[in-house]
């Protein structure tokens, strides 16, 4: 049994204030993926994934049958036949690991699935965005349900806000291009979860709120907006404050030893780094008009180019 494949995700735009019905732009990444799979000789990873997934279980039966069914019966079964998760996407770095897997249980074992083959209604993926909403949950506490949909569309998504979203067209990437989008590899893992718990405290002080409304969420807007027109002039400016802004207002979010670094490209404008998902480990992602250039700079850490223009 080999499952197919559902990749990662890059939320390129929208960290943060989704949460508060900004705009949000997510990406399938299509270098790393996973995929159900069965194996009688287990690996100690396979062998970890089947407890998990067997933990997994005992919590979709408890899901509102009203919402969604899941084929438990054939589920466990494939269990005590050594199914499990066999990903490539690494754990706790902002790229959607959880969501791929929420979406590869989706699609194998939801009673009356929700086609999105033909006529991908808007109704149709806010009813996905709400069951992978809670089917996440059972990883983040809280989840938005954005990683699955995405996982499981693999196409880019544009948020306008919570109950408005859509499949869209980025642009082609220039291969030659000296521009580009990375990922930094920041060395350790973040956990979702504690940093949501940080910015939700935060959201308690009236500065903050102020702060996140009319310079946060108007920058990362401008940002979704000049990205899909491909205003690259204007993306850069916007990104430059927007980095700003995550550096001040979002500390505990960016790992120390990475605060001098992102100033620096600040003030070289060489690079413009910005949080990859929630924060706090993983990845962080860049936005380089030369890349070259930049990479020269960072040659001390790991970049994995993600797109490029």
């Amino acid at each position: 049994m080999k499952g197919p494949l559902f990749y990662a995700k890059i939320l390129l735009f929208g960290e943060y204030g989704i949460i508060k019905d900004a705009k949000g732009l997510s990406i399938p990444y299509n270098f790393y993926k996973g995929a159900l799979k069965t194996s009688g000789t287990q690996s100690e990873h396979a062998q970890a994934s089947n407890v998990k997934l067997r933990d997994y279980a005992d919590y979709l039966k408890e899901i509102d049958p009203s919402l969604v069914q899941f084929d438990l019966k054939r589920y466990q079964n494939d269990l005590e036949r050594g199914m499990y998760f066999d990903s490539s996407i690494p754990q706790g770095y902002g790229i959607g690991s959880s969501g791929a897997l929420v979406a590869a249980i989706y699609d194998r074992y939801a009673v009356d699935k929700i086609t999105i083959l033909e006529n991908l209604t808007r109704q149709k993926l806010l009813k996905l965005k709400e069951i992978f909403g809670v089917m996440e949950s059972f990883f983040h506490g809280k989840s938005s349900g954005l990683d699955p949909l995405n996982s499981f569309l693999s196409l880019p998504i544009l948020i306008h806000s919570k109950d408005h979203l859509e499949p869209t067209g980025i642009p082609s990437q220039q291969r030659s291009g000296q521009g580009a989008v990375f990922l930094l590899d920041s060395g350790m893992m973040g956990e979702t979860a504690p940093m949501v718990s940080i910015f939700m405290n935060q959201m308690e002080s009236p500065a903050f709120r102020k702060m996140i409304k009319e310079q946060f969420i108007s920058y990362s807007d401008s940002c979704v907006e000049d990205f899909l027109k491909g205003d690259v002039k204007s993306l850069f400016g916007n990104l430059k404050s927007l980095s700003r802004i995550v550096l001040k207002h979002f500390k505990p979010m960016i790992p120390k030893k990475f605060h001098a670094l992102w100033q620096q490209g600040i003030e070289s404008n060489a690079y413009y780094l910005k949080l990859c998902g929630s924060g706090g480990g993983g990845y962080m992602l860049g936005f380089t008009q030369n890349l070259a250039h930049a990479q020269s700079i960072l040659k001390d850490h790991q970049l994995e180019v993600v797109y490029t223009f």
